[in-house]
């Protein structure tokens, strides 16, 4: 089966039938606005498609399982159901604040996709999918769980140097099993690891490497994410081991008690589960947008709107899974960039990690629904939040072009007309030139190009207020025997007004609303045509304010992390500060004594197209993720690096390099080359530990 044709933009056929869905957010803490990022653009999409009459339907869920949310629960003294049905109502009122239009929002930990998850699992095993084998894996009989080698140290056998890692020794490179460590412990713990063999399952995703050239041919990603996943392809795909043993949250695998799914297999058909919900409720036919012949059949679409960092899972596991359970194909996935603000990554210390409860206590939702609209394209490019742009595109497009036309000419129509707009426009051909307007905006929208489309609104918009501040309605109100003139140079202004409501109405659906009261209207992209001449419309009332960079800073300064009182800098506090994960002011060079010490869980590392010497680091401190470029290749390659504890520093000024923005500062020893160690924290270190 191939992938399904993408549809033409505004087809003059029967009206499409669309099921779309957004990446499904980790249900182990509150929304920020990369979140907000990704379901904004599937939001705004989903509108316009509405608007043009199509049958949109959009679902998304929590992604609920995985030892991460088991871990958060036990520590906050709660459940793991206790925790995700928590976040599920934070995530909930956050994207209804957002105005998100979802028709599903569910949960991963559901009947549904527990059903979903063992049939297609089954499908899979039954046509020899899945393969089994025994594995030998580290055991702690302490807690009574697998390690990963990240979670041991103990002695190498080659060198006999300490307190080195499970796979590898740091000081003579060696490298080994586990068991092979001389006096081997659970950095978890302490306890000493036992050998124990387990049974894992994988999916032989290997076996879909024609399917998979096919499939990424076909269009349905954009040039730059089929590239990425090309390499991937050509570089040899591996099985993917889709279990994980107990204890873990999630769901247990059929016939094979003690075994669950891993988390990125029951996501994705998170989908599934939340639409079936949906139809339950609604009505509607699961398999007209599911099974490979009936959606094929119906003429059903499927378009997945997602991060550019998890295409792999979406673009090569989840087709090939859909694929061998003869269900549909996506007719496309939608990748996109990262949120950065002022030109920088997200940093809490920088107070500029902000979350979306934290931006709706100081804006209106939709002031960053236009500015981020203002900023998408169809690429996968990533959007900068500069703080002052967002200010001043605010003030200058929505207030003081969009909302300033209807009240430069309302005020006229209420007190000299007792609001009844004109029975005729004095310039038709203006109005016409609006409307013609109305195929190029609608294929911007069609293709993502949310940036072209507010910029062709925006351009109208100027023109409107061109012919007002050339027609000088407050000139002619002030002369007599003019009123004619007056009351249709205002209903000229008004009329355009409606026709630019209706283009912004799928970014901006709270001010339509408000702008239909006051034109006592229902303003519809299908009803363009539609002369609001003669009609009555009500008092205008102030639809925008203004906002000022005072908001901004109070927004910054609630995002920022507290900082602890020096009056209670007592031995106890400062204890309790070698775990706190709030980080230092930003310091320059020469402060250097003043350096912030944390430990760093190296979660990637990867190398550097045109760099003879950097590692990319991907360093997590616990609640966040820094980039760190480091002068270490000679002495490391990345596979060496992944899932182990190192010390930087965390307050470093960041600095713009050629590859990139780096973030800190990883901590190393040595004459240089291949003689370079970087430390490594004691054991029990955990990421974002200060260091005293």
């Amino acid at each position: 089966m191939t992938a399904q044709a993408k549809p033409q933009a505004n087809s003059k056929s029967k009206k499409r039938r669309i099921l779309v869905t957004s990446a499904l957010p980790y249900a182990n803490g509150p929304l920020h606005l990369g979140h907000m990022l990704e379901h904004i653009q599937t939001d705004i999409w989903v509108r316009y498609q509405r608007a043009r009459g199509n049958e949109c339907h959009y679902v998304c869920a929590d992604d609920t399982h995985g030892t991460a949310i088991m871990l958060k629960a036990e520590q906050q003294g709660t459940s793991p159901e206790q925790l995700i049905a928590q976040v599920h109502s934070d995530h909930c009122s956050d994207f209804n604040d957002f105005l998100i239009s979802h028709d599903n929002y569910y949960s991963t930990h559901s009947d549904e996709n527990r059903d979903y998850s063992a049939k297609i699992y089954t499908e899979l095993y039954d046509k020899g999918f899945i393969a089994e084998r025994e594995i030998t894996q580290a055991f702690d009989p302490e807690k009574q769980l697998f390690l990963a080698d990240r979670y041991i140290k103990g002695t190498c056998p080659k060198c006999k140097a300490p307190d080195q890692y499970g796979d590898n020794c740091e000081v003579c490179g060696a490298t080994y099993a586990p068991v092979d460590l001389i006096d081997p412990f659970s950095t978890i713990s302490g306890a000493k690891p036992v050998d124990k063999q387990s049974v894992h399952y994988f999916f032989k995703l290997p076996e879909f490497k024609a399917f998979l050239t096919q499939w990424l041919s076909n269009e349905n990603l954009q040039a730059s994410v089929a590239n990425k996943l090309g390499e991937w392809l050509e570089a040899g795909l591996q099985e993917w081991d889709i279990s994980r043993d107990a204890p873990y949250f999630g769901f247990e695998i059929p016939n094979a008690p003690g075994k669950f799914f891993y988390v990125w297999l029951d996501a994705p058909i998170g989908y599934m589960a939340s639409f079936k919900n949906y139809c339950d409720r609604e009505n509607l036919n699961f398999d007209d947008f599911w099974d490979s012949a009936q959606a094929e059949k119906q003429g059903t679409e499927l378009y997945h709107f997602i991060g550019k960092d998890i295409i792999n899972f979406h673009g090569l596991f989840w087709p090939a899974m859909l694929h061998a359970c003869n269900l549909r194909l996506p007719n496309a996935i939608y990748a996109h960039g990262f949120v950065m603000i002022n030109g920088e990554k997200m940093s809490k210390s920088r107070g500029t990690f902000i979350m979306a409860r934290t931006y709706l206590e100081h804006f209106k939702p939709e002031y960053l629904r236009y500015f981020f609209a203002s900023k998408l394209s169809n690429g996968i490019d990533d959007i900068d939040l500069n703080l002052e742009d967002f200010v001043q595109k605010v003030n200058s497009d929505l207030v003081g072009k969009l909302v300033n036309i209807a009240s430069r000419c309302a005020g006229f129509i209420t007190k000299r007309f007792d609001n009844t707009l004109a029975a005729e426009l004095p310039d038709p051909a203006l109005q016409q030139a609006l409307i013609a307007e109305s195929k190029n905006i609608g294929d911007a929208y069609e293709n993502r190009e949310f940036a072209k489309a507010t910029r062709l609104v925006m351009s109208l918009a100027d023109r409107i207020n061109q012919y007002i501040d050339e027609q000088q309605p407050w000139v002619v109100a002030k002369q007599e025997g003019r009123d004619a003139e007056l009351q249709g140079i205002c209903s000229q202004g008004i009329c355009a007004f409606a026709t630019l409501i209706v283009y912004l109405k799928p970014i901006l659906p709270e001010l339509a609303v408000k702008a239909e009261a006051f034109l006592n209207t229902n303003l519809d992209w299908s009803q363009l045509e539609q002369s609001l001449c003669g009609k009555q419309i009500n008092k205008f009332k102030p639809l925008l304010s203004r906002i000022e960079n005072e908001g901004v800073e109070k927004m910054l300064t609630a995002a920022k992390p507290k900082e602890k009182s020096k009056a209670k800098q007592s031995k106890k506090t400062a204890s309790k500060k070698d775990n706190d994960d709030s980080i230092a002011a930003e310091i320059e060079f020469d402060d250097f004594a003043k350096v912030d010490l944390r430990i760093a869980l190296i979660a990637k590392a990867e190398h550097v197209e045109g760099a003879d010497k950097l590692l990319k680091l991907t360093l997590d401190l616990g609640e966040e993720q820094r980039t760190v470029f480091s002068g270490i290749k000679d002495a490391y390659s990345p596979e060496d690096l992944e899932g182990k504890l190192t010390v930087m520093v965390a307050n470093l000024k960041p600095r713009k390099m050629r590859f990139g923005l780096s973030e800190g500062m990883v901590l190393a020893a040595g004459p240089g080359g291949k003689n370079i160690y970087l430390l490594e924290p004691h054991t029990g270190a955990v990421p974002g530990m200060r260091i005293k």
